[in-house]
């Protein structure tokens, strides 16, 4: 070959390579790694989610589900990544906040293992109560409990669940004793209070509101700092009594850490898309959720303050680590 040639061949390679290295972001699929088995709340929302990202960044949008403690196989996944921007997260918040207080054993350095996009949406649990036992509110509860040792009994999906730490907060909120009852999810211990076995519970909205509205259990307040859309009649923790107390479960989308600047502004940009968007709106209302935007920092603040709040709970209620 001549030298000529060679170079011209070598040059054109050169270009070739360096036009494909400045490609703008995305040239090809993105992978949307969910912590959670197909069907669920979390793996639902996510591929909804994944539509309308598709949509805004031209470019395939494919989920993963990475199912195992609560999330965290997931976590970890993400943190091992290459920081291209190809894998992300679509992360529900006990996965940051309350598992790896649980299972107290997170290696994860959540400074630097991730870099935090944004919030996408909120939701909120609601208690509801056997129809049967005499009260109709939280204040008529917490006295219920104290004239009734023993009597009280809540289920939960799980030791250190969501719902398990909710009703904790209450009880160390009211300084009441009640009797913690933990299930193999939300579904069976929904079942038992409605058949009286146990006396409430804290569950999403979204999936209690059928049962509430059938007159199969009775709703005396959401945890979230205001009202509910789908409750209006519901009053809100605080404002039934319990001073401070808001619990507020969200979804956000994550990346491995120390992904690029401009990748990170683009995948804000097409969240604040998303959420102005009237169709993925109405479909995260009829899931029972609220459409809640935060940027990086903020909700890196926000997993840094329910952090440290349910490590206080833990603590307090001295619930034993796996």
């Amino acid at each position: 070959m001549k030298l000529n040639t060679l170079i011209l061949l070598t040059a054109g390679l050169i270009t070739a390579a360096s036009a494909h290295a400045q490609a703008p972001w995305p040239a090809q699929p993105i992978k949307l790694v969910v912590g959670y088995a197909p069907g669920g709340p979390v793996d639902t929302s996510a591929r909804t989610f994944a539509k309308y990202l598709s949509d805004e960044l031209k470019q395939p949008v494919v989920v993963e589900n990475r199912t195992g403690a609560s999330g965290m196989i997931a976590a970890e996944s993400i943190s091992r990544a290459p920081a291209d921007g190809y894998t992300l997260n679509f992360v529900a918040s006990p996965t940051l906040t309350i598992t790896p207080l649980v299972q107290r054993n997170d290696k994860l350095d959540h400074d630097k293992d991730f870099s935090y996009i944004g919030t996408i949406v909120n939701y909120t649990n609601v208690l509801v109560i056997n129809k049967d036992v005499p009260v109709k509110s939280i204040q008529e509860l917490v006295e219920y409990a104290k004239q009734n040792p023993n009597a009280v009994s809540f289920g939960s999906a799980g030791v250190g669940a969501s719902n398990h730490l909710s009703a904790e907060l209450l009880k160390q909120k009211t300084g009441t004793e009640m009797l913690h009852v933990p299930y193999r999810g939300n579904s069976p211990a929904m079942i038992d209070v409605i058949g009286g076995k146990i006396t409430y519970m804290f569950d999403i909205t979204s999936t209690a509101i059928p049962y509430i509205e059938s007159g199969k259990v009775r709703a005396l307040a959401v945890t979230s700092r205001e009202r509910n859309a789908g409750l209006p009649d519901v009053p809100a923790m605080a404002e039934a009594g319990v001073k401070d107390y808001e619990v507020t479960g969200w979804y956000a989308l994550i990346g491995p850490g120390k992904l690029p600047g401009n990748i990170v502004d683009r995948l804000q940009q097409a969240l604040q898309r998303i959420a102005g968007n009237a169709d993925f709106v109405q479909n995260m209302k009829n899931g029972g959720y609220t459409i809640h935007l935060s940027d990086g920092e903020q909700l890196k603040a926000q997993v840094k303050r329910e952090y440290a709040m349910w490590d206080d709970v833990i603590k307090k209620a001295k619930i034993l680590s796996n």
